[in-house]
């Protein structure tokens, strides 16, 4: 076993000494100290050598039984104290001899120690009657075996004493003995065997009894004297010296507390001629008495200068220490968690005194002092530098003891070498008087770097980090928590852009670097899957922008203005901050929209009719509009809408007639609640021509795909019908065959499909209509010729420009043109009743051709086509239909 087994961590001071070890004697005591540079980080144990050349392994209960203390002192520096009667000593005269043996390994379980051996030898003398050491670890008495005559009527010297000694006694060899202890109910009498089994220490030298009492001893008693506590040990040795018994008394008391602290100075009182070792004195005087620090006896003019006072009265010795003084240090402690300091010192009193039963006696003292824990702050310094953009702070400063060793990043505890793997860089700086700090650097973009936006453009960088520190060699812990702020210059915010189509409006607001966890609101509406899936919105979000988009008729939008162009709607936008819920940022769109959003005029004399609650006037129900007829009401109703649905021969409404037209009016109203107060009023109308109401036919017969005829590559293209000028929204599949009435506009829209390549360009050349679905059969109807309006119709072809929108991304890929029902009357004859249409077209570079280039128009829209040249083209063919025309009804 070891005395020390376990890894020491020493830290380094100044030392003139080389080598591992350095032996120094102090009287009756050898101190071995170990070189801290040379033992850094090492596992040890000690054992001392016999005069047989055997090595005795020390552990704890060893070493106090047998004279030996290891002990730390100045931070982690190890000293081996020896006893001049320690069990393996070798008395030469006035000299005494010890070997010590150390074992040094990085090991725990030493494999390839290191063996070190270190001899001392220390001259001492004259010995005194007897003497008493009060160690860290024991406490050791000894006596000449002269022993003084015994007291009269001196009652620890009983004649039971001799009673139970004598029988043991008298048939063993010479110096075989016994040791009886007397307490206060009883006495105990043990042989030595069963003294060394206890734990205590025999031993006799040719002129010297020794008794060796570790302080955990069953025997041990506390007493008091003077008000100081003592461990105190009252007991006699027997042992056999030619034809006698002699009986010595090997009574021991040392102080165990005897220390105050007040007004920052350090208070050790030691009683003089304490019982039980001045037990059966009836007169003393003193001889001597010295004190010093790590077993150094000071001068007067030492003490004087490092403010020491010794004081020497009738009854006592006092010595008085200055907090801080030179000669003692302050080590790292920790109380609930809480980093701290104690200052430690360690004292050394010699007392000397005759008295008429011993003559001199020699009492030395070692007393290691500590000061109550004291909670000392550390200082966190944010030194970041922002300009490289990292994180910068020292933490401390620590007394030498301290050694980081843990980082905890975000609930994850690592090592210091691990912790670089989450990008933290520690480092440890020194300073002159022995202390240190620990540096932190991390990068401003580290995961662990919580960002958050300050307001303008401002952004905060929080490190939040605890660090886990050991302190040696007591192996306790505390952590450090670290959290600091930086604020930085270089917050991007959310921007956006709105746009609107026929039916919507749309909000793409492209992100920045502070709205990761900001969230989108309408009003008070998080919009989420499931709010967007209920309100039939479009929500998209693919990590750059994200897209919104809302139908004009939703009761998240505010209707601002409404007159007989048109109705202004905004969409408003809110992000709010995902934890606090505070606004960040505000979005609007606000887009006109035609009346004919809220207003349908069916055929079959069906009106549906949206009516909208406008800003200003919140506090309406909408759920009350009504009708000229009041019992008229919505048949849907939202936030800020209400839907009616009803014939034109129903809810009030009145029809006027002129020539060409027949007109239905009604209006939506609102009243008061509990009166007549009318707040609002929308009137709308409808309109149907007498001799041109729509004719819808529904046929099985669905409309062909694009008849596509190959050119030079592979084209996908598309010819559709439109409904209005707008192009907003084409015939779908199960509307054909379309009926269209005389004077009516038939809207086409080219659409080159595939592929898709913003360097290509779609033209028109020839546009016709035939009577079946076959391109080439005959008669054929042209409507544009080389591109360009044909000259010989009365109503010639009308060209539209095609704008980029959220639809069209490409608008160099679609033409737009427009032809009247009258191209197919000649006369006032109706040339065919059933028409599908047909054009042929070129795709083109759009980078600048060359003149003369098959590709430059004039028309198309505006254009004209110069002559044809080499320069590659492909052409295509495409068809739709069919088209019913219809006479108007006379």
């Amino acid at each position: 076993m070891s005395v020390c087994f376990r890894k020491v961590h020493i830290f380094l001071r100044n030392s003139k000494h080389t080598g591992p070890m350095r032996a120094e004697c102090f009287g009756n005591l050898l101190r071995i100290t170990l070189s801290a540079e040379y033992f850094k980080d090492k596992y040890l144990s000690f054992s001392v050598v016999d005069q047989s050349g055997i090595a005795w392994e020390l552990n704890e209960a060893i070493a106090s039984q047998c004279g030996y203390t290891v002990t730390y002192s100045n931070w982690s520096n190890i000293e081996f104290r020896a006893s001049a009667l320690s069990c393996h000593s070798r008395l030469e005269e006035d000299m005494f001899i010890i070997t010590v043996e150390i074992k040094a390994s990085h090991a725990a379980d030493m494999k390839n120690a290191t063996t070190h051996m270190k001899s001392a030898s220390c001259s001492y003398g004259p010995w005194s009657a007897r003497e008493l050491v009060c160690e860290s670890n024991y406490m050791e008495v000894s006596v000449r075996r002269k022993v003084p005559q015994t007291v009269k009527d001196f009652i620890q010297d009983e004649p039971e004493d001799w009673n139970l000694a004598f029988l043991e006694a008298k048939g063993e060899e010479a110096s075989i003995w016994q040791i009886v202890f007397h307490q206060p109910e009883e006495k105990t009498a043990l042989l030595v065997s069963d003294a060394w089994s206890a734990g205590y220490g025999l031993n006799t030298t040719d002129t010297r009894v020794v008794l060796r009492i570790p302080y955990t001893a069953a025997q041990i008693q506390l007493v008091k004297d003077h008000g100081i506590t003592f461990s105190a040990v009252r007991s006699s040795i027997f042992y056999k010296q030619r034809w006698m018994i002699l009986m010595v008394d090997t009574a021991v008391a040392c102080p165990v507390d005897a220390v105050d602290y007040i007004n920052k100075t350090i208070i050790w009182t030691v009683p003089k001629y304490i019982q039980p070792v001045s037990a059966g004195e009836t007169s003393s005087k003193d001889v001597l008495v010295e004190a010093g620090v790590d077993l150094h006896k000071l001068s007067a003019k030492e003490m004087a200068s490092r403010k020491y006072v010794l004081l020497n009265d009738l009854h006592a010795i006092m010595m008085m220490i200055p907090i801080g003084a030179e000669g003692g240090y302050y080590k790292t402690s920790v109380r609930s968690g809480q980093h701290g300091t104690k200052y430690a010192i360690n004292l050394f009193l010699e007392h000397q005194w005759e008295d008429n039963k011993w003559g001199l006696t020699k009492y030395i003292i070692i007393k290691e002092i500590e000061t109550p824990f004291e909670q000392v702050e550390l200082v966190i310094t944010n030194n970041s530098n922002l300009s490289l953009r990292l994180m910068n702070v020292t933490v401390g400063t620590f007394l030498p003891d301290v050694k980081l060793v843990k980082l905890t990043i975000e609930g994850t505890t690592v090592a210091v070498p691990e912790a670089v793997q989450h990008g933290y860089l520690t480092y440890e700086i020194r300073y002159a008087n022995g202390s240190k700090a620990y540096i932190i650097q991390v990068p401003l973009d580290a995961p662990s770097i919580k960002k958050e936006y300050m307001g303008a453009d401002m952004r905060a960088y929080t490190l939040n980090v605890t660090l886990a520190f050991i302190i040696h060699p007591t192996s306790e812990t505390f952590t450090v928590p670290v959290i600091t702020v930086s604020a930085v210059k270089d917050a991007v915010l959310p921007s956006a852009r709105g746009f609107c189509d026929g039916r919507n409006l749309h909000l793409i607001i492209t992100h920045g670097n502070v709205d990761q966890n900001w969230l989108p609101f309408i009003s008070d509406t998080h919009l989420t899957p499931e709010s967007v899936k209920k309100y039939n919105y479009s929500l998209r979000d693919n990590g750059t922008h994200l897209a919104i988009s809302v139908p004009f008729l939703s009761s998240h939008m505010n209707y601002e203005d409404f007159h007989a162009s048109g109705l202004k709607a905004s969409l408003h936008l809110t992000l709010k901050d995902g934890i606090t819920l505070a606004n960040r940022r505000e979005f609007s769109v606000s887009c006109s929209f035609s009346p004919s959003q809220l207003i349908q005029c069916l055929p079959n004399g069906t009106v549906v009719i949206t009516a909208v609650k406008l800003v200003g006037a919140e506090d309406l129900d909408t759920s009350l509009f009504v009708l000229r007829d009041r019992q008229c009401k919505p048949s849907l109703v939202t936030e800020r809408t209400a839907t009616f649905k009803f014939n034109v021969n129903t809810c009030g409404t009145s029809r006027k007639f002129n020539s060409t037209t027949m007109t239905y009016e009604n209006d939506v109203l609102y009243f008061r609640p509990g009166s007549d107060m009318l707040v609002y009023r929308l009137r709308f109308v409808c309109w149907y021509a007498i001799k041109q109401a729509v004719d819808v036919q529904y046929e099985s017969k669905k409309n062909p795909p694009p008849n596509i005829k190959p050119g030079f590559g592979s084209l996908a293209l598309s010819l559709k019908l439109f409904k209005e000028k707008s192009y907003t929204e084409p015939y779908q599949e199960l509307e054909y065959p379309v009926v269209k009435y005389l004077r009516e506009a038939l809207y086409f829209e080219v659409e080159l499909l595939q592929p898709k390549d913003v360097r290509l360009e779609l033209n028109l050349d020839d546009c016709w209509a035939t009577n079946s679905q076959s391109q080439d059969s005959l008669p054929q109807w042209p409507m544009l010729i080389n591109g360009c309006e044909n000259s010989e119709d009365s109503y010639k072809a009308v060209f539209h420009k095609v704008n980029y929108s959220l639809r069209v991304k490409f608008p160099q890929h679609l033409k737009r043109f427009e032809v009247r029902m009258f191209t197919f009357v000649q006369g006032t004859t109706l040339l065919q009743e059933q028409l599908y249409f047909h054009c042929s077209v070129m795709i083109c570079s759009a980078m600048q051709q060359p003149s003369g280039s098959l590709c430059l128009r004039r028309c198309n829209p505006g254009k004209h086509r110069l002559d044809r040249s080499a320069e590659p083209h492909q052409h295509a063919k495409v068809s739709s239909g069919p088209v019913l025309i219809r006479k108007e009804n006379n």
